[in-house]
């Protein structure tokens, strides 16, 4: 029987690569000289610092852009809350990995309401879909990618 697995992953190297490319993209904008703006990678946290609350928000939204570039969702980053030390403001970017439990339960509710017929169960921090049809199981694919959650989706394990 075909099945797919439904699973949440993060490429950390492509995460280290966006932080060096945003690194190298402040060096070079106007509105960052003379600003001490870093971000820093400590795997699996990305650290930015500035010292205005604007530019912060600015370089997250580079990085971002540079997460885009590499093929990153940006569901699958979470921005923790600003931290004011001194002079600098910071906050700690966290990556998803792997599907919690009540967001699994939605899946699984999201596919069990399309009345493919397909079966869904939940092993561990993946939702295996099972099916007759190869085009029931893309069906799924393609309401999973559809739904409205907060994180990020890839398949594997695509068996026929």
């Amino acid at each position: 029987m075909p099945s797919l697995d439904i699973v949440s992953e993060t490429n950390l190297e492509e995460v280290r690569n966006a932080v060096e490319n945003t690194t190298r993209e402040v060096a070079t904008r106007f509105d960052f000289r003379g600003v001490d703006a870093t971000v820093e990678w400590k795997s699996p946290v990305a650290t930015a610092k500035t010292e205005v609350d604007f530019q912060l928000n600015q370089l997250i939204d580079m990085f971002r852009g540079q997460l885009a570039k590499r093929g990153i969702d940006a569901k699958a980053m979470s921005v923790g809350s600003l931290n004011h030390s001194g002079k600098t403001v910071s906050a700690a970017i966290t990556f998803k990995e792997g599907i919690e439990q009540p967001v699994a339960k939605q899946v699984v509710k999201i596919i069990k309401d399309s009345k493919l017929k397909v079966q869904a169960a939940i092993q561990g921090d993946k939702v295996r879909v099972t099916g007759k049809k190869r085009d029931d199981l893309q069906a799924v694919m393609r309401l999973v990618k559809e739904a409205e959650l907060e994180q990020s989706f890839q398949f594997t394990n695509f068996k026929d």
